[in-house]
Parts: C-alpha cells; structure tokens; sequence
C-alpha cells in the first residue's frame, strides 16, 4: 500500500495523522526522533528500523532528540543534529 504524502505513520505504533505530527512527536507513542543518515528523513520510534521507510536503503540512524534545555528539551529535534 502506497503512502498518501500528506500522510504521516509513526514507525512504532502504525498511527497515522492527515498530515506532520506536531514537532514530530507521535501523538500516540510520544517516542524518540531519529533521522536517516542517507536521506534526512525523520521518525520517532523506540529503536530504529534497519531500512528506511522513505529511501528503502539499510542506513544508521542518528538519534536527534533534544535532552538539553538550550534546544527546547525533550520533546524536541536537536537543530544541532
């Protein structure tokens, strides 16, 4: 099944939004942000998957979640990252 691209599905728990999940936290699971060292995409998940959802290739994973106050804490991207 083919992704609609105003459609956004957490890799962890399958919800799925009409559009970007606010700060790119799932609503749902509220998990860690981790972007894709190939193509920059972004999911929140517990783990990374072992390929990425959107370039289909095996890829690390960086975790690019806030844990500081000086990029907003938790529950923010790293801008850094």
């Amino acid at each position: 099944m083919e992704q609609r691209t105003d459609e956004h599905v957490c890799a962890l728990c399958g919800y799925t939004a009409a559009g970007k999940f606010v700060g790119d936290i799932c609503p749902q699971c509220s998990q860690t942000y981790w972007k894709c060292g190939e193509c920059g995409f972004l999911i929140t998940a517990t783990a990374p998957p072992d390929v990425c959802p959107e370039c289909k290739e095996k890829c690390d994973f960086l975790n690019v979640t806030c844990y500081t106050p000086d990029c907003g804490g938790p529950g923010h991207i790293d801008p850094r990252l």
